[in-house]
């Protein structure tokens, strides 16, 4: 038989019951089932899934439990089936005594969400106890004088079962003095007396046995007997008298051993032995077995073993007073506890949420807490508190529960942890309080997103480094817990010169160093940049993105370049210096560039080899060739000049020209040109002609004339002087040169350089752009008519420019 206390309403009421205890914190109703007490282990209770309508599918995960107020579980729970079965032996007389009714309980919890039912047995009495008697043997002395009708009474039998299974009646055995009278009491309950029917003649017969039975109204029933034996004595007219029926005292429990409770007494009229009265007890309760004593001679009834309000509120004593010749009486002592406040509140953690979602709502409720205090009224009246800087409070429930709920916004990466107090304290006199502490644990969430160190990164690495150089180390934290926190680094994809940003750098993904791919070079670009990301693990990942600058600086991986002079082929640059021009004046400029920039593009010049060390002088930075001192008679015709060029890098690099320079008002003397271009060859072919000379001696005279021959064709016949194509430098700049002043680049106020060509047999003066605007070609030719071969007047074979420096190309092929 099983009950749902959520049933007991009315059913016009029975869905207000219902949503009512839904809100009290998930307590859906009570739960009551009927059993016999001593069923067996494994015996089925009832279904209490069904009875309380949860779905079995989803029973595991919720985690169900039960909960007892004691130390013995009578009941356990088998998620499989939904079933209730009996763990543990349950004795109702061992659990409630003589009580009428007799009920456990315990608490049946679920968990996500969190909801509790109380759940009630009601211990069904079994007849599993037989009335016994306190002495298997009851001495009676009775006086022959004794008249018929006379009655004795005899100690009442006691079974532990209740009801109909409690002594029912008494059976006594045949006799012929002898008859039974069975009555009943509040106090007593069944309890029988012999009454004498015939006289008693002790020289007759001066003792007599009696078997007096008491039997229960179970089924089957149960008896149990006392053997009475009487002894006939001469007159004894009257029996023990007590004072007073019923005694009823109070007794503080925990009162020391010895200490008196009552003191019982009864009279008798008789003399002498007759009138001797001792005391026993005739009766006493399960629970009042060993916790107390009575003197015989006194009848002080004392303290014999531990009283313990919450084990027992009350005793029940029957005291038996007799007198020398067994004449006996009874009353009944009823001894009342006195709560003490002994016992401090204790509290139970019934359910608790762990770990806590650290995004929990503030008034969330994670866990359910049972307070008890075994004392009653004041002493089990109990407050509860708990620290006041947990984020929790207490909300107080039904029957001693106290629901816990957040009272703020949690956060993990403040605090993961909190070490909480609760306190109970009764209100007895002195209160007693006790503490529990249990630890509340958070759980993460991913609501932090990886944070990078820096704003902004930046990184400077030289050109021309190795693959695989370490750029510059990015580092991103997230306060977030495990797979939360854990930080993957990646590249977003862009591109550098149309390349992707792949090709150039790399990232490590769990670390976050940025590695080059390939050497980089700072004449094709000198920055760049590259967006990184920062994600974590979690579900869903969260991320954040940084600028990461790369700056490449410049190596000195590059020569000077020389623009001009510059050879073309068999071609020579020779320069016409006027015989007349003073020191100071400018002779020729030597022209460079360095596709490097900064101090690596920083260009020095000097003259390295010269004709005459002391004639020429070239500007250091400039790179300007202005004569040292005047031209003098002495001079050479011929001046060559190596000049070295180079840049301010670490190590240095440099370039070499070479510059043949004509001291020569005009252009008459060919020889000299030919002279010049032939000191100009180079000494492998001088040695192919003197082994062309040797192999040929045998010719020699034909040799001689065929010479003669030729130079005699060659005064008849005018010299080209310029059958050549211009030698002008190359107008080619490199994409990333740079002007820097002072370093060795023409300058705008320079641009007066001219050469003379012969190809159409005119003179072309040109003039030079600027370094600057990127190109080195003339746009300005002034033609002038080609003047006889011999004529030496300036005026018929030298244009007219306020510059002292004429360029001529002498063609030596």
């Amino acid at each position: 038989m099983r009950h749902l206390g959520v049933e007991r309403a009315p059913s016009l009421w029975t869905p207000f019951v219902f949503f009512v205890c839904v809100i009290l914190h998930g307590c859906k109703g009570d739960v009551r089932y009927s059993i016999q007490e001593e069923m067996q282990h494994g015996s089925v209770v009832g279904k209490i899934t069904q009875d309380l309508g949860i779905d079995t599918k989803s029973l595991s995960a919720r985690k169900p439990r039960l909960d007892f107020e004691g130390s013995k579980g009578y009941c356990k729970f088998n998620s499989q089936t939904g079933e209730l079965t009996v763990n543990e032996r349950m004795d109702r007389e061992a659990m409630c005594g003589q009580r009428s009714s007799c009920a456990g309980h315990f608490d049946f919890f679920l968990e996500n969400p969190l909801e509790f039912h109380r759940v009630t047995l009601d211990i069904q009495d079994v007849n599993d106890n037989s009335p016994k008697f306190r002495n298997d043997v009851i001495n009676l002395e009775i006086q022959e004088s004794v008249v018929k009708g006379a009655r004795f009474s005899i100690d009442e039998a006691h079974d532990a079962d209740t009801g109909v299974n409690s002594v029912q009646g008494y059976t006594l055995s045949n006799n012929e003095h002898f008859s039974l009278a069975v009555h009943s009491s509040t106090d007593r309950g069944k309890y029988s007396e012999i009454v004498l029917e015939n006289e008693l003649d002790r020289e007759k017969q001066d003792h007599l046995s009696l078997v007096l039975s008491a039997y229960d109204g179970g089924s089957p029933p149960r008896s149990g007997s006392v053997i009475i034996n009487v002894k006939v004595l001469d007159a004894n007219d009257n029996v023990p008298v007590f004072t007073q029926p019923v005694y009823e005292v109070s007794l503080p429990e925990n009162s020391p051993l010895d200490t008196p409770v009552v003191q019982v007494s009864a009279s008798d009229a008789d003399e002498g032995a007759n009138g001797e009265v001792t005391y026993e007890f005739s009766y006493l309760s399960i629970n009042a077995e060993n916790l107390f004593g009575i003197d015989p001679t006194t009848g002080v009834i004392s303290v014999k073993g531990t009283v313990d309000f919450e084990e027992s509120s009350s005793f029940e004593l029957r005291v038996k007073a007799k007198d020398g010749a067994g004449q006996a009486s009874s009353c009944k002592v009823v001894v009342e506890v006195e709560d003490v406040n002994d016992n401090a509140p204790f509290i139970v953690m019934k359910s608790l949420l762990s770990p806590v979602p650290e995004n929990l709502p503030p008034g969330t409720e994670i866990g359910i807490m049972y307070v008890q205090d075994k004392d009653t009224r004041a002493n089990g009246k109990i407050k509860c508190s708990i620290d006041h800087y947990a984020p929790l409070h207490l909300v107080p429930s039904v029957k001693n529960h106290f629901s816990l709920l957040t009272t703020t916004e949690l956060d993990r990466e403040v605090q993961s942890e909190y070490n909480i107090t609760l306190t109970a304290t009764d209100d007895g006199s002195p209160p007693l309080f006790s503490s529990k502490t249990f630890s509340l644990f958070l759980g993460d969430v991913n609501d932090n997103p990886p944070a990078f160190e820096k704003q902004y990164y930046h990184a400077n690495i030289l050109e021309n480094n190795k693959a695989g150089s370490s750029l510059c180390s990015l580092l991103a934290k997230d306060p977030d817990w495990r797979q939360n926190g854990t930080v993957f680094y990646s590249l977003v994809p862009s591109e550098v010169n149309g390349h992707s940003i792949s090709s150039f750098i790399s990232i490590n993904g769990d670390t976050g160093i940025i590695h080059t791919v390939r050497p980089f070079d700072y004449e094709q670009f000198k920055s760049f940049k590259v967006t990184a990301v920062a994600r974590d693990n979690g579900s869903p990942p969260l991320s954040s993105n940084v600028t990461v600058n790369i700056f490449i600086m410049d190596d000195n991986d590059n020569s000077p370049q020389i623009l001009y002079p510059t050879l073309e082929g068999n071609s020579f640059m020779t320069e016409l210096v006027p015989k007349a021009a003073q020191a100071g004046s400018l002779v020729s400029k030597v022209i460079a560039v360095d596709a490097d920039s900064g101090q690596n593009a920083w260009l020095s010049y000097s003259i390295v080899k010269s004709t005459d060390p002391g004639l020429f002088d070239i500007g250091e930075h400039s790179g300007e060739i202005r004569m040292q001192r005047d031209i003098s008679v002495t001079d050479g015709m011929k001046q060559n000049l190596v000049v070295s060029v180079r840049d301010n890098g670490q190590p240095s690099l440099s370039a070499t020209c070479a510059l043949f320079l004509l001291i020569s008002d005009n252009l008459a003397d060919v020889s000299e040109f030919k002279d010049m271009s032939l000191e100009g060859n180079d000494a492998k072919l001088t040695s192919y002609l003197i082994i062309a000379l040797v192999s040929v001696s045998t010719f020699f005279i034909t040799f001689i004339i065929i010479t003669l021959a030729l130079r005699f064709c060659n005064r008849r016949k005018p010299r080209l002087l310029f059958d050549g194509t211009v030698a002008i430098p190359s107008t080619y700049l490199p994409p990333n040169y740079a002007d820097v002043d002072g370093t060795g680049t023409l300058r705008s106020c320079y641009n007066y350089d001219a050469y003379l060509t012969t190809g159409s047999r005119t003179s072309d003066f040109k003039f030079v752009r600027s370094y600057n605007e990127g190109t080195l070609p003339a746009d300005l030719t002034l033609n002038e008519s080609p003047p006889a071969f011999g004529d030496h007047s300036t005026s018929g074979n030298e244009a007219e420019v306020s510059s002292p420096l004429t360029s001529t190309v002498l063609d030596t092929s």
